[in-house]
């Protein structure tokens, strides 16, 4: 009867949330935002067509498949391709070095709306000097242009906060493996909400997707609804970001100036921060300093320790969507499909390896059938595109 449950719930998350979140959109998966202008982590909006490249998108999305580039040359030099493969192994350096450090803070410090809040604010540290150094230029926007851009940070910050939850309320391997069935909330979205209607073949990779998901939920060991429950908002607010970019943008509107994709990228950080800071004591007051004290006095770890630990955990995150800009810009969208499905059987074998997570058989079959089945996925997203 648990297992049955388990299963139910499942397909009623990955088949029904977008019931319960009618305010969000997807894009990132059906349809590049930024493509006919220029998406993991990431789907971000559309902005200045002078400015963005196809990867304006890529790093905020995470089903992958959705992203034009240019055309990789038939003769790369050897230059080009180590270069790649640098980008690639940083962006995956980066990706599990966040999960690991992120999933030990939320071990001894049970706060994930401060944790989450501390770990977006971290990025300012990074981009801000940019801006006031002139190494990078600093974006020019208008209160017009914040009031678009805030909607789409609401979904930013609905990704992160949901992953965070998901991270700490259960195993590593179990969140990425619900994740992965954010290919489904997206069709169901673009369908309703933007009345695009999909290749028969789209849609039947999904199956796989939702097969899979159920399994791996069946048969998990560390299963909580808590951490189903927020992945899947991870899920819906992705997907959610992504629409809501081609609802409230056009490439005939751009967007302030000097918005280019690591600019965009930087401004929904800071938007997303100070959303985060309220919630933050509302949800949990002050009550992570306390518990920081604590933990300090219990010994398990010194003060510098930990404030190292969750400051390694801020700047994994903004350093792992950095790198995807750069990563994912460089190749073609069947490259990068292979490439996201890449990641995340790495990063679960990684957090499998780091906390000694056990998985059953049954999980192990399921998450492989779902990632299988997100690859098949981004393939026929693909294929649908050159037809």
């Amino acid at each position: 009867m648990a297992m049955m449950m388990r299963a139910l719930a499942v397909l009623g998350l990955a088949l029904a949330s977008t019931t319960s979140a009618s305010a969000f959109f997807p894009g990132s998966a059906v349809k590049n935002v930024a493509a006919k202008a220029q998406q993991h982590v990431a789907r971000l909006p559309l902005v200045n067509k002078e400015n963005v490249k196809s990867q304006t998108t890529v790093a905020l999305s995470t089903s992958g498949g959705a992203k034009t580039v240019e055309a990789e040359p038939e003769k790369s030099s050897i230059f080009e391709t180590l270069q790649v493969g640098m980008y690639f192994a940083l962006w995956y350096l980066f990706n599990i070095g966040y999960n690991i450090y992120n999933k030990k803070s939320l071990n001894v410090l049970d706060f994930p709306w401060t944790v989450a809040a501390l770990q977006m604010g971290t990025g300012l540290l990074y981009f801000v000097p940019l801006w006031l150094l002139g190494v990078r230029k600093a974006p020019k926007l208008s209160k017009s242009d914040l009031k678009t851009l805030f909607p789409i940070a609401l979904c930013h910050t609905g990704v992160h906060v949901g992953a965070v939850i998901a991270l700490g309320a259960g195993a590593v391997s179990f969140a990425h493996i619900v994740k992965a069935s954010e290919p489904v909330v997206t069709c169901l979205f673009n369908a309703v909400l933007l009345g695009q209607i999909l290749p028969f073949s789209v849609y039947l990779t999904l199956l796989p997707i939702i097969g899979g998901v159920a399994i791996a939920s069946m048969k998990e060991l560390s299963f909580t609804f808590l951490a189903l429950g927020a992945a899947m908002l991870s899920n819906v607010s992705s997907a959610a970001r992504g629409v809501l970019s081609k609802k409230t943008m056009s490439p005939d509107k751009p967007i302030g100036e000097n918005l280019d994709a690591q600019n965009l990228y930087a401004v929904l950080t800071s938007m997303s921060t100070l959303i985060l800071i309220p919630l933050m004591f509302a949800f949990e007051g002050t009550g992570m300093f306390k518990a920081f004290g604590d933990v300090v006095a219990s010994g398990e770890y010194t003060k510098k320790a930990l404030a190292t630990l969750l400051g390694l955990g801020g700047a994994t995150y903004y350093a792992y969507n950095e790198v995807a800009f750069l990563a994912l810009g460089k190749v073609n969208p069947v490259t990068h499909a292979v490439g996201n499905t890449i990641k995340r059987v790495v990063i679960i074998v990684a957090s499998v390896i780091a906390f000694k997570t056990p998985m059953s058989t049954g999980s192990i079959i399921g998450s492989s059938i779902a990632i299988f089945g997100t690859l098949l996925y981004s393939l026929a997203m693909n294929a649908s595109k050159k037809k």
